[in-house]
C-alpha cells in the first residue's frame, strides 16, 4: 500500500518540490494551496502523471476557524481517492516571509508570522492527529535563520524557533504511536519567499552565496529531495530532529 503525504503550500517553490519528489519515489500526495488553484491542478496532474495519486485542497494555515472543514475535505478525500481513512506523512511547508528590522515591525505583521508559522502549524496538526496513521511522519520547515542571524529577519526568526521547539515535543509525545517528527531548516534558496528576493536580486544572492561553503545558495532541487528522502524507510530513526539543509551556511 503506498504512502499519503499531506503538503501545504504545496502549489509552488519548496512545497511543489517536495510533493514531485515524493510521487517520484513512489508516494501519493495531497497538497494544499490558498489562492494558486491552477498551479496547484497543474502539480496534480503532473504528479498524476508520474502515475501515482493526488488530490488537491484549500487551506489557509494562518485561518485557525477553517481547519475543521479542512479536516473533513481531507477525510472525503481520503475515501473517494484511496478507500483509506488515514494518511501517512504530513510537511508542514506552507509559510510566507516578511523582512523588517525589529524596530520597524508591525503588531499585524507580527501577529500574521504567528499565526501562520507557527500557531496554524501548532493547531493543523493538532487537527489532524486523529487521520495521521500511527507509526507516520510529521516534518515540519524552519530555516537556518534560527541559527544565524541577518538583520531584517528577527519576527521571522523567532516563529520559526518555536516551531523548532514545538517539533521536539511532537516527537516525545507522539512517540508512543511510532510517529516520527523532525524540523528540516532550509538556508538562502532561490524561491517566490520574500518575492524572489534571493532568486532576483544578484547582490543579495552573492551576499548569501558567500556565506555559504559550498559557494552558492540553494535551489529547490537541494531541498525536496532531502525532504521526500527523510520520510522513507532508511530514516526511519531519525527523531526528534533539527536538520539544516543550508550547503554549509556560516560554518
Amino acid at each position: 500500500m503506498s504512502k499519503i503525504t499531506i503538503v501545504t503550500g504545496a502549489s509552488r517553490g519548496l512545497g511543489r518540490n517536495t510533493a514531485l519528489h515524493i510521487a517520484r519515489r513512489g508516494g501519493d500526495v495531497i497538497v494544499t494551496y490558498q489562492q494558486r488553484a491552477d498551479d496547484a491542478e497543474a502539480l496534480v496532474a503532473a504528479i498524476r502523471a508520474l502515475g501515482r495519486k493526488a488530490l488537491a485542497l484549500r487551506l489557509d494555515v494562518g485561518d485557525t476557524a477553517g481547519f475543521p472543514r479542512f479536516v473533513d475535505s481531507v477525510r472525503a478525500g481520503l475515501r473517494a481517492t484511496w478507500d483509506r481513512d488515514t494518511f501517512d506523512h504530513l510537511v508542514n511547508n506552507a509559510g510566507h516571509g516578511d523582512m523588517a528590522m525589529i524596530e520597524d515591525t508591525t503588531e499585524a505583521q507580527f501577529d500574521r508570522l504567528v499565526d501562520v508559522h507557527f500557531k496554524g502549524v501548532f493547531f493543523l496538526t493538532q487537527s489532524l492527529l486523529p487521520l495521521l496513521a500511527d507509526g507516520g511522519r510529521i516534518v515540519n520547515l524552519s530555516s537556518g535563520l534560527t541559527r544565524i542571524s541577518y538583520p531584517g529577519f528577527g519576527a521571522y526568526a523567532a516563529v520559526k524557533g518555536a516551531v523548532e521547539v514545538l517539533g521536539v515535543y511532537l516527537a516525545k509525545e507522539l512517540g508512543k504511536r511510532g510517529i516520527a517528527v523532525n524540523t528540516v531548516a532550509p538556508g538562502a534558496i532561490e524561491t517566490d519567499f520574500l518575492g524572489g528576493a534571493v532568486r532576483d536580486m544578484p547582490d543579495l544572492n552573492a551576499t548569501f552565496a558567500g556565506m555559504t561553503a559550498l559557494g552558492r545558495v540553494g535551489v529547490p532541487d537541494d531541498i525536496g529531495p532531502m525532504i521526500a528522502s527523510l520520510l522513507g524507510e532508511d530514516n526511519r530513526w531519525i527523531n526528534g530532529q533539527r536538520i539544516e539543509v543550508s550547503g554549509g551556511q556560516v560554518i
